[in-house]
């Protein structure tokens, strides 16, 4: 099982969705130092591979996104770490696909890092921006 700590509170606006997931990418994809995949991946520079992750990432983030917000309980502002785990089952398929492509891009293990690092931390300030962006 996931433990997530989350911060239960509403936090302001943020400038965009993506920009705080990518540029922990792009840290974490630096730290890991160079991949030597078979696949080619590695031909790509980092910010190449970063465009090439935003799809992937942003499908996650939707579908966790709308299924958290489709949750009744959130309107009632319950814990947003537990509405998160709970909309993981309806989100296996573009999350595993966010992970394989990161493992893809940046190496073995670099995806499962990424999703329970940065992805996990910024994911709950996502969300809520997600929900007021489509509010409107």
């Amino acid at each position: 099982m996931i433990l997530l700590k989350f911060a239960s509170y509403w936090v302001g606006d943020s400038k965009m969705i993506l920009a705080p997931l990518t540029g922990a990418a792009l840290v974490l994809s630096v730290a890991t130092g160079p991949n030597v995949a078979p696949n080619g991946a590695t031909q790509l520079s980092v910010q190449q591979k970063n465009v090439a992750m935003q799809q992937f990432v942003r499908t996650a983030t939707d579908c966790i996104a709308r299924t958290v917000a489709a949750d009744p309980r959130f309107r009632l502002q319950a814990d947003l770490g537990d509405l998160i785990v709970d909309s993981m089952p309806a989100c296996l398929e573009p999350v595993h696909a966010m992970i394989d492509n990161y493992d893809r891009y940046f190496g073995d293990g670099a995806g499962e890092t990424f999703f329970m690092g940065p992805y996990l931390d910024l994911l709950p300030t996502v969300i809520i921006k997600w929900v007021r962006d489509h509010a409107e």
